[in-house]
């Protein structure tokens, strides 16, 4: 072996045990942070749960975010374990986010359209929307896209970019909802005398509100039928049930008054055939004719 060799073993040896040394130390505390990340995270969790000052719609953020900070710092501490410069670091990560950024336009869109529907709060979670691409319950509201459960059970997830540039309607955000149905009666039918009967029955139903009191309007008059239309105001909990007992109540009190619906009437498979007047006129002058 040379002797310049023999003359630094001392000194590499000394090396390779500060690096084992540093790299056990180093995925200790890695390991040491991810365990602590998860159950704080976990801990987070259960008390945003149990929380009745934090919106639901903040709990998720609010949880992913003490989970991952606490992972990031644990980074910062493995790196500076190694001598590496933070500073130098985060100028570099800098860098590289920018030229991320720029070729995930797409996908930055729905975390900037994310955190304006966590700021502007259109809807949150919990409360019926409609979208240009679903109708159903908010489930969860994430930074990159928004879970919503249909009516029928079905998972959509809808990125936040397509919410946040289209109209949202949200179904649950006021106190009290309107229904507005119509009501297609024979036009010989007295209006006065229809519109008084269904105002009876629906005074009949105990979950419409009496401020803003219930209508009935002509809506338009057709050839053979004339359209009513059926507006009463309910407490918005309970919009989905009291449509259907109020149709049902209106129903039974036009059928229990002998209100009677339009007959439609067939056109004729054949029009009925009329004479053409010229033939008839050429007959009458060629008998009024003289012979020579």
């Amino acid at each position: 072996m040379p002797a310049a060799m023999k003359a630094s073993l001392p000194a590499l040896t000394i090396m390779l045990v500060n690096g084992a040394k540093d790299m056990l130390l180093a995925v200790l505390i890695l390991a040491a942070g991810w365990m602590v990340a998860r159950w704080i995270g976990r801990w987070a969790r259960d008390l945003m749960n149990r929380s009745t000052y934090v919106d639901d719609t903040l709990k998720p953020l609010v949880t992913n975010f003490v989970r991952y900070s606490i992972l990031g710092i644990t980074l910062v501490v493995v790196l500076g374990q190694f001598g590496v410069q933070t500073t130098s670091l985060i100028a570099v990560l800098g860098a590289t986010g920018l030229a991320i950024g720029l070729a995930l336009q797409g996908t930055l869109s729905n975390v900037a359209s994310g955190v304006m529907l966590l700021f502007l709060r259109p809807f949150r979670v919990h409360d019926r929307i409609k979208t240009s691409d679903a109708l159903g319950t908010v489930q969860e509201i994430g930074l990159f896209r928004t879970t919503i459960v249909t009516d029928d059970g079905l998972y959509v997830s809808v990125p936040n970019a397509t919410i946040f540039s289209g109209t949202i309607t949200n179904l649950s955000r006021e106190r009290i909802r309107r229904t507005n149905f119509t009501v297609e009666v024979d036009r010989s039918e007295n209006l006065d005398a229809v519109q008084k009967t269904i105002l009876e029955c629906l005074a009949r139903e105990p979950r419409m509100l009496k401020d803003p009191a219930p209508t009935v309007e002509v809506d338009s008059l057709g050839p053979i039928s004339t359209f009513l239309v059926v507006q009463v105001w309910v407490e918005n909990r309970q919009f989905g049930s009291a449509m259907s007992e109020i149709k049902k109540r209106v129903r039974h009190a036009l059928q229990g008054s002998d209100v009677s619906a339009p007959v439609p009437v067939a056109a004729p498979a054949v029009a009925p055939w009329t004479p053409s007047p010229e033939p008839a006129a050429q007959a009458a002058d060629q008998s009024g004719k003289k012979p020579n």
